[in-house]
């Protein structure tokens, strides 16, 4: 049986779908998979399919926590001690710690003490292969613990990890060229590290986040109401003041519509005021997080999906937004903007409309043709299904994935 640890900074998120469908696919075929989460939730809502995960989740504390709660160890010792004497524990497993400690010299205290931490669970669960999720801080933990414990491992670059401005190139390409294997979400990004990280990078490959199809059912688009949809985190590299902006231009040329925005975030308050300074309160309405079934009915009553995604200031951007992904799934049609991965899914005229970025005129546009032709609408929204289904399916991507993992016996597929 093949036994791997997943490593994520948190668990579960409700933004982050992709990594329950991915595991739930491996549990499908007969992996056993161990999650492993850096951070307890930080989330309200949680999408319903979590319950279905048979996975056992373990939270790895930071040194000032220690292995006990906080809350009840009223003798609570410093951080040092607790960072000294998780190294000790971990250099009774592994007596050759010491030596690799040289390897950690770049690392956080904190990473170091969790990775040791990691390192005694592989061993204790006969786990031989680790696998994080982005290539930030889950893969420094997930690093470290593989040369701790002489496992390898992988890990799936999405975005903000590749591109914001908080990045260190070093470490990341310190990660590129540790792991056994690395995989990224989009051509987009394949072709971003190779050129970036060279040499380094030549040995990353695409696989597509999976959606499980069947669960997604198709519904043809034909005699919705006119309502604008879009499913996002509220963060500017949503564009969501674009389509805020396109609706003002929809209302000013007497368009019949509503449009509905699902997610919160940070910048709510800001998208509330500019909805009211535009006098749309009575067309743009702001519902927060939605569990994941109502977001799929949201989906199928709305006439089109709107993704005015952005390159963010701190160079922060979308890869293949799982929502997107969903929508065109489901039978909804699509307009987004022509960033990063997008159009290698949006193809313009045939799978949905494109659009520039920040361009809020040619959105309106856009989003106006597909309120009122009918039967475009229907023809992206068919073409849409068959490029989901032949690129998308999760049982079919989650198995390539697993081609990654060491070692990696032939599983029974569903």
């Amino acid at each position: 049986m093949l036994r791997i640890a997943y490593v994520v900074k948190r668990y579960p998120r409700y933004s982050e779908t992709f990594i329950v469908n991915e595991i739930l696919a491996h549990e499908a075929a007969g992996a056993e998979v161990h999650i492993f989460a850096l951070r307890p939730p930080a989330d309200t809502h949680f999408q319903d399919k979590i319950a279905r995960v048979r996975a056992p989740v373990t939270y790895l504390r930071k040194p000032d926590q220690g292995r006990s709660n906080p809350s009840i160890d009223t003798l609570n010792p410093s951080a040092a001690t607790y960072f000294w004497s998780e190294l000790k524990e971990a250099a009774e497993v592994f007596p050759d710690l010491w030596k690799k400690l040289g390897y950690a010299a770049t690392e956080r205290s904190s990473v170091v003490y969790q990775a040791a931490w990691l390192a005694q669970e592989l061993r204790l669960r006969g786990i031989t292969h680790l696998h994080a999720h982005f290539g930030s801080v889950a893969t420094s933990v997930a690093r470290l613990a593989a040369h701790f414990a002489g496992v390898p491992y992988s890990f799936t670059a999405h975005a903000k990890d590749i591109f914001h401005e908080s990045v260190d190139p070093e470490d990341l390409r310190r990660k590129l060229r540790d792991a056994a294997s690395v995989v990224t979400v989009s051509d987009y990004n394949l072709a971003y590290l190779r050129q970036r990280f060279g040499a380094d990078a030549c040995a990353v490959q695409r696989i597509y986040n999976g959606m499980n199809l069947p669960e997604l059912q198709f519904q043809a688009p034909a005699g919705r109401s006119p309502i604008i949809l879009s499913v996002c985190r509220l963060v500017e590299k949503k564009g969501l003041s674009h389509l805020i902006d396109a609706c003002a231009r929809l209302r000013q040329q007497g368009l019949e519509f509503t449009c509905q925005i699902v997610g919160t975030g940070p910048l709510e308050g800001a998208l509330r005021s500019q909805i009211q300074a535009l006098h749309l309160d009575d067309w743009v309405d702001i519902l927060g997080p939605r569990p994941q079934q109502e977001v799929f009915e949201l989906m199928q009553q709305a006439a089109v999906f709107a993704a005015p995604y952005i390159i963010g200031r701190d160079g922060n951007r979308d890869g293949l937004p799982t929502a997107l992904l969903e929508a065109m799934a489901l039978g909804t049609p699509c307009v987004a903007t022509d960033v990063t991965g997008i159009p290698e899914i949006i193809r313009e005229g045939d799978t949905g409309l494109l659009v520039g970025q920040g361009d809020s005129e040619a959105l309106a546009v856009a989003l106006r043709r597909l309120l009122s032709e009918g039967e475009l609408g229907e023809k992206l929204a068919a073409r849409a299904r068959s490029l989901i289904e032949a690129e998308f399916d999760i049982a079919r991507n989650a198995a390539a994935l697993r081609t990654h993992f060491c070692p990696a016996p032939q599983l029974q597929e569903v």
